[in-house]
């Protein structure tokens, strides 16, 4: 089902809110429904993709709203994919000159309350380019970007990785933070036929990559795509492209006295798991509920899946990636499945062990960014 947007009346700056949130009541009441991985509320099926309700109300808000300008640098992903970690080192990159590994916000904010999503806080990016910090972020597939994204000259970064190692991090959050007694965790063999059916947060996962990657195709100078097991292979290199890509490059001095390096290792998963507020913190906000700072970081390991799927839920996965990517040109099927990268970060995915202290409904969706 096709919706178009005229159908929802437009949310104003005057107070009418109310008029936008019975407009989209009534616009995700016609849409398809699907399982919501015991999340309370079921997937909604919207321009081809499935979102979780208070995340969809934020994409449709920032359709209608969202202004991009031509400096903006827009952090894009498919959930689980190193979200945390591309938005950690763009700010160092582009902030670098200001502050060093004693000054860097990093320390004391949780890097989503650095560089905001723009379906939760798309208001709030304006704050940040009034400090000269035009970063933002979105799991938003590229074909429902707002229009003001695609059609300005602003650069939009995307990072992916392998299916098999993304779904693993999504079904380990959902089970870990699944604590009411109303819901239970999903088994993962049902967790594992949903995503192969496509039917995940912001899935079929296979649709969002490849939004991006034919995009990236006809557009290289406006949209990096980037891939998680690359990255994790020689960070420093894919710093520096970064930074060239989003016209803050490295000075041969720069190079020469180890900046791109300091970066790296002040981004990595060992420095950002271990700060205070990245273990004891909460990010959220009223209307979507917070999680804990800590459910953003895992184990930061290439090739994990192998500790949850058997060898054939693994065959099944790459196959289906096989037939999804044919003819494309993208491969995402890791290399070196037995390395783990020690300097690389998160992977943006729940803690492995261990309680949250909040339930999963429309709070616990958080931490699928």
């Amino acid at each position: 089902m096709e919706l178009h947007l005229d159908s929802i009346s437009k949310p104003t700056e005057n107070g009418k809110e109310d008029e936008f949130e019975k407009s989209f009541k009534e616009m995700i009441s016609t849409l398809p429904k699907g399982n919501g991985w015991s999340v309370s509320e079921d997937l909604c099926q919207y321009q081809g993709f499935w979102l979780h309700p208070s995340f969809l109300r934020g994409v449709v808000s920032a359709q209608q709203r969202f202004q991009a300008q031509s400096t903006d640098i827009i952090l894009c992903s498919v959930p689980k994919a190193g979200t945390t970690w591309l938005k950690s080192l763009t700010f160092s990159t582009i902030t670098r000159t200001s502050y060093d590994d004693s000054t860097t916000p990093l320390l004391s904010t949780v890097p989503h309350d650095i560089v905001p999503f723009m379906e939760l806080h798309h208001a709030q990016f304006y704050t940040n380019r009034d400090r000269g910090i035009p970063l933002l972020s979105t799991h938003i597939p590229y074909s429902s970007l707002p229009r003001s994204v695609t059609d300005s000259g602003c650069k939009i970064v995307y990072i992916c990785r392998d299916p098999k190692d993304s779904f693993v991090s999504m079904y380990h959050f959902i089970s870990r933070n699944v604590t009411t007694t109303e819901a239970q965790p999903l088994g993962l063999d049902e967790a594992f036929e949903l995503f192969c059916e496509g039917q995940s947060f912001y899935g079929p996962y296979w649709d969002h990559v490849l939004g991006y990657w034919k995009a990236s195709l006809e557009h290289p100078g406006k949209i990096l795509f980037l891939k998680y097991e690359e990255m994790s292979d020689d960070t420093v290199l894919h710093v520096k492209k970064l930074a060239e890509f989003i016209g803050h490059p490295f000075s041969f001095e720069e190079q020469q006295n180890g900046v791109p390096e300091k970066i790296v290792k002040r981004c990595s998963f060992e420095k950002l798991s271990n700060l205070e507020v990245n273990k004891n913190g909460v990010y959220g906000k009223p209307s979507t509920g917070f999680v804990e700072n800590k459910t953003f970081f895992r184990k930061g390991k290439v090739g994990d899946w192998k500790d949850c799927l058997t060898p054939e839920m693994a065959a099944r996965l790459d196959q289906i990636t096989t037939q999804k990517l044919s003819g494309s040109g993208l491969s995402l099927r890791s290399a070196r499945l037995h390395r783990c990268s020690s300097s690389f970060p998160h992977d943006f995915d729940a803690s492995e062990h261990g309680t949250s202290s909040f339930p999963v409904d429309a709070r616990g969706i958080l931490g699928n960014c």
